[in-house]
C-alpha cells in the first residue's frame, strides 16, 4: 500500500512538472516571453494588438514544438517501458526491435532517392515533405511485420527469437543506410544527420494533428495491459495460468511498440536513450507496478524531451543542437549511474 501510494504521489508530481516544463519551453527562447504573458497568450488567444508577435511566436512556433515534443517523449518512454515489461529485462530498449532503423532506413531512401526518382519520372518541382514522415512510419511498421512474421512459428511469439531477429534487422537497416550515405550529396547528407540524431526544429501544426491520431491512442491503451505485464514478469507459463492471453499481449505490445516509435520517428527523427533511462529511472523509485509505471513514463518522457528540446535550442543559440546529441549526453551517463547503483546493490 506504500509503494502504491508513493507511486501516485509521483504521478501527481510528474503531473505537475509537465505543465511547469511545458510553460517553461513555449516562453524560452530567442524572444523569451514571461510565463505570465504566455498564460495570458494562451487563455485570450491572439486578439490583442499589443500581444501579437508574442502570440505569433507562442501559438505558431513554439506551443506546436512542445506539444510535439511530449507526445514524442511520451511515445518513446511508454515503448521502452513495454519492451521491458515484454522481454522482462530493464535494459531493453524500442532500438531492439528494429523499428527505429527500420523507420530510419525508409526517410534515408526518400531523402537520397527521393528527388532522383521525381526527376527520373519527370515530375516538376521537389519531393512534397509529407513524404518523408510517411514513409519513416510505413518503414518503421514494415521492419515490425518483418520481425513478427521471424519470430511467429505456429501462432506463438518467441521472444528470444524477436530480440535477437530485431538485432539483426536493426543492423541490416542501419548499414543499408550506411550505403545511401556514401551516395548522398552536401544537402542531402546535412538533412540524414539531423535525421539521424533528431530534432524537433520542423514543428508545425500539420506534424501535431498527424502524430496526435497515433500516439495518443497508444497512450490511452497502454494502462490496461499493465496487469498482464505484471503476471508475464512471473514467467510465460505462469502469467497463462493466471488468465492472461499470453500471446495476444505480446502482439498488442508489438503493435503499439511499432505504432508510437514509428509515428515518433516520423515526427521527430531518431531519438535514444528516452525509452531506456525513463522506465528504468522510474522503476527504482515506483517499482514494477506496470499499472503505474506506465502512465509514469508517459509524463517522465515528455518532461524530459521537452527538457531536452530546451537545451538543444539554448545550449548554442541562435544555432540550435540535434536533440538526439542532448539525449544522448544527458542520458548515457545516467543510465550508466543507474547501472553501477544497480551493481553495487547485488554485491551488497
Amino acid at each position: 500500500m506504500n509503494r502504491r501510494r508513493s507511486g501516485i504521489v509521483v504521478l501527481a508530481a510528474l503531473a505537475t512538472l509537465l505543465l511547469a516544463v511545458a510553460l517553461l519551453s513555449v516562453g524560452l527562447g530567442t524572444i523569451r516571453i514571461p510565463p505570465g504573458r504566455v498564460l495570458e497568450v494562451l487563455m485570450r488567444g491572439g486578439t490583442d494588438p499589443a500581444r501579437a508577435r508574442d502570440a505569433l511566436v507562442i501559438l505558431d512556433i513554439r506551443l506546436p514544438r512542445t506539444l510535439l515534443g511530449l507526445m514524442v517523449g511520451a511515445g518513446l518512454a511508454v515503448s521502452g517501458t513495454l519492451m521491458q515489461g515484454l522481454f522482462r529485462n530493464p535494459l531493453a530498449d524500442p532500438a531492439l526491435v528494429g523499428v527505429s532503423a527500420g523507420a530510419g532506413l525508409a526517410a534515408a531512401c526518400i531523402i537520397v532517392l527521393g528527388d532522383r526518382l521525381i526527376a527520373h519520372l519527370g515530375v516538376p518541382g521537389p519531393l512534397p515533405y509529407a513524404v518523408l514522415p510517411a514513409g519513416a512510419f510505413l518503414g518503421g511498421l514494415t521492419a515490425t511485420l518483418a520481425l513478427y512474421g521471424l519470430a511467429t512459428r505456429s501462432g506463438r511469439t518467441s521472444v528470444a527469437t524477436m530480440l535477437l531477429a530485431g538485432i539483426a534487422l536493426g543492423a541490416l537497416s542501419g548499414a543499408m543506410t550506411g550505403l545511401l550515405v556514401t551516395a548522398s550529396d552536401d544537402r542531402q547528407l546535412r538533412d540524414l544527420t539531423f535525421w539521424s540524431l533528431g530534432s524537433l526544429g520542423g514543428a508545425t501544426w500539420a506534424k501535431v494533428a498527424a502524430s496526435a491520431p497515433l500516439i495518443l491512442p497508444v497512450l490511452a491503451a497502454v494502462p490496461f495491459l499493465g496487469r498482464g505485464l505484471n503476471a508475464l514478469v512471473l514467467g510465460e507459463a505462469e502469467a497463462f495460468h493466471l488468465g492472461v492471453p499470453v500471446e495476444r499481449l505480446k502482439r498488442t505490445c508489438i503493435l503499439l511498440v511499432a505504432v508510437a516509435v514509428g509515428a515518433s520517428v516520423a515526427a521527430a527523427g531518431v531519438i535514444g536513450f528516452v525509452g531506456l533511462v525513463v522506465p528504468h529511472a522510474l522503476r527504482l523509485v515506483i517499482g514494477p507496478e506496470h499499472r503505474l509505471l506506465l502512465p509514469a513514463s508517459a509524463l517522465l518522457g515528455g518532461v524530459l524531451l521537452v527538457l531536452a528540446d530546451i537545451a538543444a535550442r539554448m545550449v548554442a543559440a541562435p544555432a540550435e543542437l540535434p536533440i538526439g546529441i542532448v539525449t544522448a549526453l544527458v542520458g548515457a551517463p545516467v543510465f550508466l549511474w543507474l547501472l553501477l547503483g544497480r551493481a553495487r546493490l547485488a554485491d551488497a
